[in-house]
C-alpha cells in the first residue's frame, strides 16, 4: 500500500497550532531559537487538568518545528512555592502539618519514597510526559532561587516597588500598604513565609524582618541569601525576561481581568523591559461524571496514567488537538470510550485516505492525526482493531492477550501494528475490569450448561447447530451466518427475540450478549457445538 503525504504543517494554515506559531513569529520576529514555556506547583498529584497547559504548548512548538524553527521548550517546577495546604488522600498528615508554610521542596514525601514532597509529584508527571511524546527542558525553582541565579531580578523588582505596587493597585479592592515589599522570606530560624512582620529593605542588600513564629529578629544579605523568592505575580513576568519567553498559555482562572497574567503582562512591560510573550488561554478539562474542575488539594484527580490505562498514547494526544484550547471538554471512561476509539480510527482512516471526506476536512485529519503521533507518523495506516470487537475477543479468551493476537495475525504486519495491538488490548482489558457496565461483560460457559427449553428453542438450537457442523466454512462474514440463522427462524416461523435469549444462555448463561452472528464465528466451531 502506498504510503500518505502528510502537510508538516508549512503551508497549511489549518489547526490553532498552526495559527498560534505563526502569531509568534509575526509578533516575535524571526529568531534563532524561540523559547515556549509552561510550569506547575508540584502542590499535590499532578493530574490530568494541569496536562492541558503542557500539551498545549508541546502542539505549538510542534508547528513551530514545522516551519523550521529551532524551539525550546522550557517546564517549570515551582518547587520552591510554600507547602499551604495538605491534600486529603495523602497519607502522613500529621508528618506534613508539621512542614506547613515551608517550602515544598523541603517538606517529606509522606509516602517515604522520594527525597522530598516535590520531587514525588515531579518524577512522577515527567515520566507520564514521556509516554506520551512529550520532550522538555525541566527547571526547578529551588535551584534557580537557591543558587541565587534570580539575585537581579529581585533586585530590579525591589527597585520598582512603587511601580509594582501601582500595577498591582488597580486591580486590587483594597491597596497595598505603604511599606508593603515585593518579596517573600522565609525564616532563617524556623524555614516558614506565612508570619513575616516588619520586613524591611535598606534600598541596598539588607532586608531585615521579624518572624512571629518563632519570634526571632533576621537581618539578611539580598546578594547572598538563599531564602528570599518573589511571589507569583512578580515572579512570572520576572522569569519571562530571564528566560526570553516567546509563548506561555494560561488557564481561564489567570486570563480574567486583572487576573495573574493582566498583571504579569504590565509588569514584564514597566518593571522588567521585556515585551510579554505571546498569550493563549485554554479551558478547563473534566472527568465525565467527576464533578468538574480536577483539584490536588480535594484530592479528586485524574493523572495522565490514569488516562494511558483507557487510551493509547496517540490517541490522547489527539483528544487534545481534536479541540480548541478555548473549549472546555470532559475525558470519558464509560460507554462513550468505544465512541471515542471509533471516532479516532475514523479520523485516522480519513487522514489516510481509506475513507473519503472533503477537503478541509481531511486537511484537519491529516494535521491533527500528525501532531498526535509518539514518533515517526506511519507510512500506512497501522492496524485498527475495533474497540468494541476487541472487548468482545479478550473475554471469549479469558483476556490472554497472546491468544487474542491470533485472531488479527493477518492485520499486524509491522512493529507499529504489534505495538496497536497489544496497547489497545491494554486498554481494552483495563476498561472491561474497572469501568465497563456489567452488561458488556461476559464469560463464555465453561462447558454445556442444562437448561429448559421449549418444542421452538429445541428446534432452533438443533437446526443451528446441524448446520454450524456442516457448513462452517460457507460463512466467510458474521453477514452470511447472520442470514442463514433468519433463513432457520423464518422456517420455524418464530421471531428473533423467541429464540435467540436460548442462545446467550447456551453461550455465556445470559439473555443478552454481542451482536449473535459475529459472536459465534468469534467463539469458533468446536467450541459453540461442544457448548449447544
Amino acid at each position: 500500500m502506498k504510503g500518505v503525504e502528510f502537510m508538516s504543517g508549512q503551508n497549511h494554515l489549518v489547526h490553532w497550532a498552526d495559527n498560534t506559531a505563526d502569531r509568534i513569529i509575526r509578533q516575535k520576529g524571526d529568531k534563532d531559537t524561540y523559547v515556549v514555556a509552561s510550569g506547575i506547583t508540584p502542590s499535590g498529584v499532578v493530574h490530568f487538568g494541569n496536562f492541558r497547559e503542557v500539551i498545549t504548548v508541546d502542539l505549538v512548538a510542534r508547528a513551530l518545528r514545522s516551519r523550521g524553527k529551532k524551539v525550546r521548550f522550557i517546564f517549570s517546577w515551582d518547587n520552591y512555592d510554600t507547602f499551604r495546604k495538605i491534600p486529603v488522600d495523602m497519607p502522613n498528615q500529621e508528618l506534613l502539618k508539621k512542614h506547613l508554610f515551608q517550602p515544598i521542596v523541603d517538606t517529606p514525601d509522606p509516602h517515604g519514597v522520594e527525597e522530598n514532597y516535590a520531587s514525588a509529584s515531579i518524577k512522577s508527571f515527567e515520566s507520564q510526559l514521556e509516554k506520551v511524546g512529550i520532550e522538555v527542558d525541566f527547571l526547578y525553582q529551588a535551584d534557580k532561587y537557591r543558587n541565587r541565579e534570580y539575585v537581579e531580578g529581585i533586585a530590579t523588582t525591589l527597585k520598582n516597588t512603587d511601580t509594582v505596587r501601582k500595577i498591582l493597585d488597580q486591580h486590587r479592592k483594597e491597596p497595598l500598604a505603604k511599606d508593603w515589599l515585593p518579596l517573600s522570606v522565609y525564616c532563617d530560624g524556623c524555614n516558614t513565609d506565612n508570619k513575616i512582620t516588619n520586613l524591611k529593605w535598606d534600598g541596598e542588600n539588607a532586608l531585615s524582618y521579624h518572624c512571629d513564629n518563632c519570634t526571632s529578629d533576621h537581618t539578611i544579605d539580598l546578594k547572598t541569601t538563599t531564602k528570599v523568592k518573589l511571589p507569583w505575580r512578580e515572579d512570572w513576568p520576572m522569569r519571562w525576561a530571564f528566560e526570553k519567553v516567546d509563548f506561555e498559555p494560561g488557564g481561564k482562572d489567570h486570563s480574567s481581568q486583572g487576573g495573574s497574567y493582566t498583571t504579569a503582562k504590565e509588569l514584564a512591560a514597566e518593571v522588567y523591559s521585556y515585551q510579554p510573550p505571546v498569550y493563549l488561554q485554554y479551558d478547563f478539562v473534566s472527568v465525565k461524571g467527576g464533578g468538574g474542575k480536577m483539584s490536588s488539594s480535594a484530592g479528586n484527580v485524574i493523572t495522565v496514567n490514569d488516562v494511558l490505562k483507557v487510551y493509547e498514547p496517540e490517541m490522547v494526544r489527539w483528544i487534545f488537538a481534536s479541540y480548541k484550547t478555548n473549549v472546555d471538554f470532559s475525558i470519558s471512561f464509560d460507554l462513550d470510550v468505544l465512541k471515542t476509539y471509533e471516532d479516532f480510527d475514523r479520523q485516522e482512516r480519513l487522514a489516510y485516505g481509506l475513507d473519503l471526506g472533503n477537503e478541509k476536512k481531511t486537511n484537519m485529519a491529516k494535521r491533527v492525526l500528525e501532531l498526535s503521533q509518539v514518533g515517526q507518523i506511519p507510512e500506512v495506516c497501522p492496524i485498527q482493531p475495533s474497540f468494541r470487537h476487541l472487548c468482545n475477543i479478550l473475554q471469549i479468551n479469558d483476556f490472554n492477550i497472546d491468544v487474542a493476537k491470533k485472531y488479527y495475525a493477518d492485520s499486524i504486519k509491522s512493529p507499529r501494528d504489534q505495538r496497536r495491538f497489544e496497547q489497545r488490548s491494554e486498554c481494552a482489558k483495563f476498561w472491561i475490569e474497572n469501568y465497563a457496565p456489567d452488561e458488556f461483560k461476559f464469560q463464555i460457559n465453561k462447558g454445556k450448561i442444562d437448561i429448559e427449553m421449549n418444542d421452538v428453542e429445541k428446534s432452533f438450537v438443533t437446526n443451528l447447530k446441524d448446520v454450524l457442523g456442516s457448513d462452517w466454512d460457507k460463512f466467510e462474514t458474521d453477514k452470511d451466518l447472520h442470514e442463514k440463522m433468519y433463513e432457520i427462524i423464518h422456517t420455524l416461523e418464530v421471531k428473533p427475540a423467541e429464540v435467540f435469549p436460548v442462545m446467550y444462555k447456551h453461550l455465556i448463561n445470559r439473555e443478552k450478549g454481542p451482536k449473535l452472528a459475529g459472536f459465534i464465528k468469534s467463539i469458533g466451531k468446536e467450541r459453540v457445538i461442544s457448548l449447544l
